[in-house]
């Protein structure tokens, strides 16, 4: 059975940024959270709540529909694979994604693809994320 992230207590999330900055540094090779496959936003006030966007790991993911390159394909389980060599920067798959999880490389001008490892849960001190189990 395919496994992808998931948020499994959002309630828990500090804001700490500790997912995003374990999959920048793993993926990315970089010290920043702005090259992570995920984002955590604050939304400020009393209550200090957060958002969390995953990759959904969609079946038939629209970004990978709207690529006019087949540089985002899609992933046996669920979400996609990303071709660099195909991408031409055109910003079309971040468009298209609805639940705007696919995060875009500002520096590099593309889409910064979820792999589904669970690096992000494992370095989150309040189990907000989980690699899951899912039937497809």
């Amino acid at each position: 059975m395919p496994k992808l992230m998931r948020v499994i207590n959002r309630e828990q999330c500090i804001g700490c940024y500790s997912c995003m900055s374990a999959c920048s540094r793993t993926w990315e090779n970089a010290l920043t959270v702005e090259k992570s496959a995920m984002r955590v936003k604050n939304y400020p006030g009393v209550e200090g709540a957060f958002s969390i966007r995953v990759c959904y790991g969609c079946i038939e993911p629209d970004c990978a529909a709207a690529c006019p390159t087949g540089a985002l394909t899609p992933r046996d389980g669920g979400g996609v694979k990303f071709e660099k060599s195909r991408c031409i920067n055109c910003g079309a798959c971040i468009k298209a994604c609805v639940p705007r999880a696919l995060q875009w490389d500002l520096e590099e001008l593309r889409p910064i693809v979820c792999n589904h490892c669970g690096i992000c849960a494992a370095f989150c001190p309040n189990n907000v994320l989980a690699l899951v189990e899912v039937e497809r």
